[in-house]
């Protein structure tokens, strides 16, 4: 509630308040939604090793309070931002923001960044881990929790895309922020509420992850090694059924092959073996398997960064399409351009619950798989109706720059001369990529938690952030080289360049990221049908039909004797 209307009005803020040109806000947006994705790993990490992920949950919320606060106070004080004008009027020569003020905008504004990123990378692994793994109920109530996280994320959406931009839009921007800055203070507020009743999943430091890097060190010494013909060779360490509810056991597999010399062991004596290795010589087979399974995700996640690289034209392009279009719905009734997105939100809350309770039931009678379909097929639906998303947006601009040529309207200032064609013609685009938001990056972030390792839970969902924002971090770099590459070859300097959009190119941008998003999915496909699934067998009973090379060396001395 606090933050989803920044996503699609700031570029309002930066344009209209800040006074910067419409590619330099969207581009400043970008670049602060980039940010308050890309740091979600190190809260991650900070989660994970540190200080728990609950702690981070709070830490997270309260940088993002302390954020959203600043901003307030510099909306608020006319001193610190630059003097009334209208930048669409070329009469007008605007101050932009500069100097101490803009240092301000931008502390205040990575600061809430840094929170969000802290509040996505550790809350739904929290959530998640109240439910227990080895209880089938509760493991097929956890694909539940991320739908219904989606949706308690749409029901903030949705009053953040109206009413917070609405207070925003007629109230003022001090008067919005501070309001997203009460909405975090009581949240926080819940969290503390629920603390008697959470399960704290153990801080196992930074053991697990120093583990990843051990077998990739232990695998590059070892490279000259023979592989043993037979994978019971492989080092693993003996537990007792006690100590195996303790540890995990994962059986070998036969993928990425070459970091199987990192548990080959050089001098496979029994006199050896008994003897604790060095872990950066050699590791065990549940070590290196789950290196393999962080390394078999990575082509997920770089699949989908192209599905971010086309949410951000939505979130800052269309806002600028929609005020030069007409807002009004009926007499009384007028939809600010920001609040679009509310249109496929208001979708989502009706269809998430019928996804969860009718959707996965009738398809796992059929498939017999927990989650209806597998998490990969989810992400494909997803990436595939986002490639829709972009050919419709790019027909809707079409349609739209022939209503302003029709008119004579080519060179209308936005607001003050709106284009005879309704606003809601861009939620068609919305409603779409909406959808695709549902199944691809709730497909991803439960994909990335019940694949990951035990203690890199939240690293590991962090990958859905860190994703967005490399998507996010490319879309500026497209806008960029777009402009550099069309400056020659249109009157405006470029596709995306200047303030008059009507002008502009940017039908034909959206097509350009509706091929790149054909062409992306086309590869997705191949790397996630070579995709094998993490084992899911409980740790005891892996741990039956462990073979240990201790154990066997010494079975072997016995038999010899």
């Amino acid at each position: 509630m606090a933050t989803v209307a920044l996503a699609v009005n700031l570029v309002t803020y930066f344009n209209g308040i800040m006074h910067m040109e419409v590619a330099e806000a969207a581009n400043q947006l970008t670049n602060y939604m980039g940010a308050s994705n890309i740091m979600a790993i190190l809260f991650a990490i900070l989660a994970d090793t540190y200080i728990g992920r609950l702690r981070a949950v709070i830490f997270s919320a309260c940088l993002e309070m302390l954020g959203l606060a600043l901003l307030a106070i510099q909306a608020h004080h006319p001193k610190m931002k630059p003097p009334t004008c209208n930048v669409f009027n070329p009469a007008d020569h605007c101050e932009k923001v500069e100097g101490g003020n803009a240092a301000y905008l931008y502390a205040s504004l990575y600061l809430l960044a840094a929170g969000s990123a802290g509040l996505k990378a550790s809350l739904p692994a929290h959530g998640a881990d109240q439910f227990d793994e080895k209880d089938p109920k509760e493991a097929r109530q956890r694909s539940g929790f991320f739908n219904y996280l989606l949706l308690a994320a749409c029901t903030g959406g949705a009053i953040s895309l109206t009413l917070l931009v609405w207070i925003q839009d007629h109230r003022g921007w001090d008067i919005g922020f501070g309001f997203g800055c009460i909405g975090v203070a009581f949240g926080i507020l819940l969290i503390l509420i629920g603390l008697p009743w959470y399960r704290i999943q153990l801080i196992e430091g930074s053991t697990a992850l120093t583990e990843i890097v051990q077998v990739y060190v232990a695998a590059y010494r070892n490279r000259k090694l023979q592989l043993p013909e037979d994978p019971s060779d492989l080092y693993e360490i003996s537990k007792d059924k006690e100590a195996a509810m303790e540890v995990e056991f994962l059986a070998h597999r036969e993928i990425f092959k070459f970091l199987d010399k990192a548990e080959t062991a050089k001098d496979s004596s029994p006199a050896t073996l008994r003897k604790t290795p060095n872990p950066w010589r050699l590791s065990r087979v549940t070590q290196v398997e789950n290196a393999k399974i962080v390394l078999g995700m990575l082509p997920m996640f770089f699949c989908t960064i192209i599905m971010t690289l086309c949410l951000a034209p939505l979130q800052t392009f269309s806002i600028v399409q929609g005020l030069t279009m007409d807002p009004t719905i009926t007499k009384s009734i007028k939809i600010p351009p920001a609040t679009l997105p509310v249109i496929p939100i208001l979708f989502l809350m009706i269809l998430v619950p019928i996804y969860n309770h009718l959707f996965v039931p009738l398809i796992r009678k059929l498939t017999g798989h927990p989650t209806g379909i597998t998490h990969l097929q989810r992400i494909g639906v997803g990436l595939t109706l986002s490639c829709l998303s972009m050919t419709a947006a790019s027909i809707m601009e079409v349609k739209r720059k022939a209503v302003a040529r029709d008119h004579g309207m080519l060179d209308a200032l936005p607001k003050s001369q709106p284009l005879p064609i309704s606003t809601l013609w861009l939620s068609i685009q919305f409603f779409i990529f909406g959808v695709a938001d549902m199944f691809t990056y709730v497909g991803l972030l439960e994909f990335f938690y019940s694949e990951a390792p035990r203690a890199l839970k939240s690293m590991s969902t962090s990958l859905l952030w860190n994703s967005m924002a490399l998507g996010y971090f490319l879309s500026t770099i497209l806008v960029k080289l777009v402009n550099r590459a069309t400056k020659d070859r249109t009157r405006s300097g470029g596709w995306l360049a200047g303030n008059n959009i009507n002008r502009n190119h940017l039908n034909l941008f959206y097509l350009l990221l509706a091929i790149l998003s054909l062409i992306n999915f086309c590869i997705y496909v191949v790397v996630a049908r070579r995709y094998e699934y993490r084992p899911q067998s409980p740790p005891v009973e892996a741990s039956k039909v462990r073979v240990d090379s201790n154990e066997k060396a010494a079975a072997k001395i016995k038999v010899e004797n």
